[in-house]
């Protein structure tokens, strides 16, 4: 009894931690690397987009997370202002969207909302 109080306490106390974090992880749910970005680096972003008036890229199909960019759409560098742990990866603005794209296999892995 000791020992399912002492699991259940623990338990609990990890996912506390688990929401006093203000880090924002995601998962894209597919199997890919989970992706992390700080709230300071998310109005980064959005002010990037509103101050440099980027242009949507059209495409056929709906650019999501979990799809693959076609080879026609240039991936732009990500600004190194946007958070050291996304300098790995390119974007794509789409439908008012930012997307995150690992440019080896050139999926999608985040939206930045």
């Amino acid at each position: 009894m000791k020992k399912l109080f002492l699991l259940s306490a623990a338990a609990l106390m990890i996912s506390t931690g688990a929401f006093a974090q203000s880090t924002v992880v995601t998962t894209t749910g597919t199997g890919h690397a989970t992706v992390q970005i700080e709230p300071q680096y998310r109005t980064r972003i959005r002010t990037y987009v509103t101050e440099h008036h980027l242009r949507p890229v059209a495409t056929k199909e709906k650019i999501i997370v979990g799809a693959q960019v076609p080879s026609d759409v240039e991936l732009e560098a990500v600004p190194t202002d946007w958070g050291p742990s996304l300098t790995q990866y390119r974007y794509v603005y789409s439908g008012d969207r930012v997307m995150l794209v690992d440019p080896g296999t050139r999926m999608v892995v985040q939206e930045v909302d």
